[in-house]
C-alpha cells in the first residue's frame, strides 16, 4: 500500500478563509476539493503539500444557475452533477466521461479544469521515478520524452477544458488581491509543469458559459478503455449554423495532445461560410491532423494517436450535421 505523505489538513469556513490560508501558508499549501487528483500524485510523492486547504465545505462554490443568460456552474460543483444537466450541452458529455461513477461523485469542475498534467515518466511511484532518473516536472532536470529540449512535455488530459474552451467559458480566480474574469483558454500554458495562469495563491470559483444561442456542441474521447482512463485524444466541437446552413461560428480544440488545449484553427476557418457537406468535412478534418503532434508520453502509439485526430474531428463534425 502507498501511503499519503504527512500534513496538516485546514478546513476554511468560507472562500475568504480560504482564500487568507492559501496567501498565509504560500508554497507549502495546496487546495483539495473532490481529491481525485491531488491524493494520487501526493501518495507517489509528486506533490508534498505541508498544509491541505479543503474546499468541500463551501457552498458558495457548489451549483447549477442561470444569470442574464449566462450558467454559472460553482467550482465544486461534482462532475456526477455536470453529467446529469442536459442544459449544458457537450460539457455534460465531457464530465460524464471521466473516470469512473466513484470517482465523478467526488471529483468536481474545477479540479477537472486545474487537472496536473500527464506523462508516462511522471505518473509512477517516487521508487519507479528513483530507479530511471527523476524527470524534469519533478525532481530532476531532463524531460525523459525529449532529453534534448529545455521544457516538460507532459500533457493535459482534462476532459471538461476542451469543451469549456470551445463553448467560449470564461472562469472567475478569487485571490489576495480581489476577483478577476479571464477566458478559459487563457487559462492554460503550452507547459508541462507551468501549465495553468492561474497564480497560485488564486482560487478557481466558477465557471461562466455564454448563452447558447442556437450553438451545437459535443465531446468525443478516445482512451483505451470506456471507463476510467485518461483521454490519449479528445475533440470538442461548437458549430452555429445559420437557416440555410452555413456555418456562421466554428470551434474545434483538441486534448490530450500537448500541454494545453490546442485550437484548430486551420479547420475552423474551413468550416465558416460554408455548408457541411461531405468533403467540407473531410477538408477541416484533414486540416485538424496535419499540426496535431502527440508525444510518445501516453497510451498508444504517437503515429497512431494522430491519424486520430482525423477521424474523430471528421466523427464530431458529422455528429453535429445529423443532430
Amino acid at each position: 500500500m502507498i501511503r499519503l505523505p504527512p500534513f496538516e489538513y485546514r478546513a476554511p469556513k468560507n472562500l475568504d478563509d480560504a482564500v487568507q490560508l492559501l496567501a498565509q501558508y504560500g508554497d507549502d499549501a495546496m487546495l483539495v476539493a473532490g481529491g481525485t487528483d491531488l491524493f494520487p500524485n501526493m501518495k507517489r510523492r509528486q506533490m508534498t503539500p505541508k498544509y491541505v486547504i479543503g474546499l468541500n465545505a463551501l457552498r458558495e462554490l457548489r451549483g447549477i444557475k442561470t444569470e442574464n443568460g449566462n450558467t454559472l456552474i460553482g467550482a465544486g460543483t461534482t462532475l456526477t452533477q455536470i453529467a446529469q444537466s442536459p442544459n449544458l450541452s457537450a460539457l455534460a458529455t465531457a464530465a460524464g466521461l471521466v473516470s469512473s461513477p466513484q470517482l465523478r461523485n467526488a471529483g468536481t469542475i474545477g479540479g477537472n479544469l486545474c487537472l496536473d498534467t500527464r506523462c508516462n515518466y511522471y505518473d509512477q511511484t517516487f521508487f519507479w521515478r528513483k530507479a530511471i532518473g527523476f524527470c524534469m516536472k519533478k525532481d530532476g532536470d531532463v524531460c525523459l520524452v525529449a532529453p534534448g529540449g529545455n521544457r516538460c512535455w507532459a500533457i493535459s488530459s482534462t476532459d471538461c477544458a476542451p469543451v469549456a474552451v470551445a463553448l467560449d467559458a470564461r472562469v472567475r480566480l478569487v485571490g489576495p488581491k480581489g476577483a478577476r474574469e479571464i477566458p478559459t483558454s487563457a487559462l492554460y500554458r503550452d507547459d508541462g509543469m507551468d501549465y495553468l495562469a492561474k497564480a497560485r495563491d488564486e482560487i478557481l470559483t466558477e465557471i461562466v458559459l455564454p448563452r447558447a444561442d442556437g450553438l451545437r456542441s459535443t465531446y468525443l474521447k478516445l482512451r483505451r478503455r470506456n471507463s476510467i482512463d485518461f483521454p490519449i485524444l479528445g475533440v470538442a466541437a461548437a458549430l452555429r449554423l445559420a437557416p440555410n446552413g452555413i456555418v456562421e461560428h466554428a470551434r474545434i480544440i483538441l486534448g490530450a495532445i500537448a500541454s494545453h488545449p490546442v485550437e484548430a484553427k486551420d479547420a475552423e476557418k474551413i468550416l465558416v461560410g460554408q455548408k457541411l457537406t461531405d468533403d467540407v468535412i473531410a477538408a477541416a478534418a484533414e486540416a485538424a491532423y496535419k499540426p496535431a503532434k502527440p508525444m510518445d508520453n501516453a497510451d498508444a502509439a504517437y503515429a497512431w494517436r494522430k491519424k486520430m485526430v482525423r477521424v474523430y474531428v471528421q466523427r464530431a463534425l458529422e455528429e453535429l450535421v445529423n443532430r
